[in-house]
């Protein structure tokens, strides 16, 4: 699909050598190979009739290519000649990765003036027959210029990861930060702790850093679950942008990232790091390496999406719930949906994984007259079908749900103002004696969250505090007064002891020890 070969100097190409020798070559380059297309010049006071191909005439000298593959010489125009661009297939039979290796080598075709009239161009050796106007052409023999690249399919010159970037939301860095590797850095704080057996739990009482950034609600904030790279703090706002934060030391703000166009509800680490899971308001989920900014996989789900949640044993399967009756299924290296789980309510507030991935809760804002029916959920992965919806019997929404790092049991956050423990075994019973309150929810969604020994529950609350609970004896452990705004979402530290973040309304984070 090359026309850079040279032709064998026919009679009349010798001939209109002869003519024009004794004017001054002037050298033309090409166009840019950034814009797909190599500009041909040409002289021209009259119209074309075929952009493909034209009919000689013999009153006119021919088409000169005249010399090896890197002659960029051309014959003087016209004076009173008009530019204008010819070769309008170009376009269509060069692609702009093959092109980008011609700059130096390719040579632009070589045109006689003729008194100010349309030279003759010769049909070219892979220039499709059928585009000609009738003319009859000279079978012409080539060889193949030693220099030459052989073609590439476009599918093997194009890398896998160009095909799923979407251009039109370009990942955004810090000014500064650009070249800053953020994976390959372990905080001096946090290395002491790597080689320690996990610590029990404390409560966070004084105020370590307070980062500000976010120029809307900030949803949910999460450290990495990756030990060596704890020190990364996660953040989802509803300015339409995440964050990674330096949560241990600095404080710094090291990479933003604005590949939604609409406000992000949910986010979280994949269990290896590398990627982030993000779920927004303009219908899709994306997965983003976290160290380059750029989109891994972008999926429409044609709702608002309000939680994502990675499978436990196969992260590369995700579930994505929102302002639908139905939760999906992704698999990220096909970019298909897998399977769906119908039901009938309104939207999905939250989803939550059991241990192994084999079954998943989800909560609804579906409230009957009477009961709760539906409001907690309890499906099959594999078979799709409902293994109960009768587990939460009190009239309340559940905006939240954290599962215990050890034992059997998962905890859903209620706006009841009070937080329940339920079982993880069918048929996944309430325990009526245990209740987590104190803290207010009054409709906002409102996290809650075990530390890693799982013997404090942490929960925000409308009124900007932190709440620590006994998680054995659902005693108050320590109310810290985090916020002036509803504060949302409280994430303990993997691996510090007595270290959690807390986020607010009003788009402030804050670290604490």
């Amino acid at each position: 699909m090359s026309s850079l070969v040279a032709y064998e100097d026919s009679e009349s190409e010798d001939d209109c050598l002869d003519q024009t020798e004794e004017a001054a070559p002037t050298s033309v380059k090409t166009g840019s190979c950034e814009q797909n297309q190599e500009l041909k010049v040409c002289t021209s006071t009259e119209v074309t009739q075929s952009p493909h191909s034209f009919t000689p005439d013999s009153d006119r000298p021919a088409l000169e290519h005249h010399g090896t593959i890197s002659d960029r010489d051309i014959y003087p125009l016209h004076p009173h000649s008009k530019l204008r661009s010819c070769f309008d297939w170009e376009g269509k039979y060069f692609t702009a990765p093959q092109e980008k290796h011609f700059t130096d080598t390719t040579a632009p075709l070589s045109f006689c003036s003729a008194q100010g009239k349309i030279l003759p161009v010769q049909t070219l050796p892979h220039m499709p027959q059928g585009a000609s106007d009738g003319s009859k052409t000279t079978k012409r023999h080539h060889t193949v210029a030693p220099g030459v690249r052989p073609y590439i399919p476009k599918r093997q010159r194009l890398p896998t990861s160009v095909e799923t970037v979407d251009p039109q939301f370009p990942a955004e860095q810090v000014p500064g930060n650009q070249t800053r590797e953020i994976l390959s850095e372990v905080s001096a704080r946090v290395k002491p702790y790597l080689t320690n057996k996990v610590r029990a739990a404390g409560i966070p009482r004084k105020l370590l850093m307070s980062l500000g950034g976010h120029q809307g609600p900030v949803s949910t904030v999460q450290w990495c679950p990756v030990p060596h790279l704890s020190h990364l703090l996660l953040s989802a706002s509803m300015d339409k942008t995440f964050k990674v934060w330096d949560g241990a030391e600095s404080g710094r703000c090291l990479r933003v990232y604005t590949c939604h166009s609409g406000a992000v509800r949910d986010a979280r680490w994949t269990p290896c790091g590398r990627h982030l899971l993000t779920g927004s308001f303009d219908n899709s989920a994306v997965i983003t390496d976290s160290e380059t900014g750029q989109q891994v996989v972008r999926l429409d789900n044609q709702f608002k999406v309000m939680c994502v949640v990675p499978h436990p044993s196969n992260p590369e399967v995700f579930l994505c719930g929102g302002y639908s009756a139905a939760v999906k299924a992704w698999d990220s290296r096909s970019c298909k949906v897998v399977k769906v789980y119908k039901a009938g309510i309104q939207q999905t507030l939250d989803i939550l994984f059991l241990r192994g991935g084999v079954d998943f809760i989800t909560s609804s804002d579906c409230v009957s007259r009477d009961s709760a029916d539906r409001t907690l959920i309890a499906w099959d992965y594999q078979t799709t079908a409902k293994v109960s919806n009768q587990i939460f019997q009190e009239r309340y929404t559940c905006p939240s749900l954290a599962l215990h790092p050890l034992e059997e049991s998962f905890v859903a956050q209620t706006n009841g103002n009070y937080m329940a423990v339920f079982s993880c075994q069918q048929p996944y019973r309430m325990n009526k004696r245990r209740r987590y309150e104190g803290h207010k929810v009054e409709g906002y969604a409102v996290k809650c969250e075990f530390s890693m020994d799982g013997s404090i529950l942490a929960s925000g609350s409308s009124t900007g505090s932190a709440h620590f609970y006994d998680y054995q004896n659902a005693r108050t452990l320590h109310a810290l007064h985090a916020h002036s705004q509803p504060c949302l979402c409280v994430s303990q530290h993997p691996v510090l002891p007595a270290t959690a973040a807390t986020c607010d309304w009003a788009g402030e984070i804050k670290v604490w020890h």
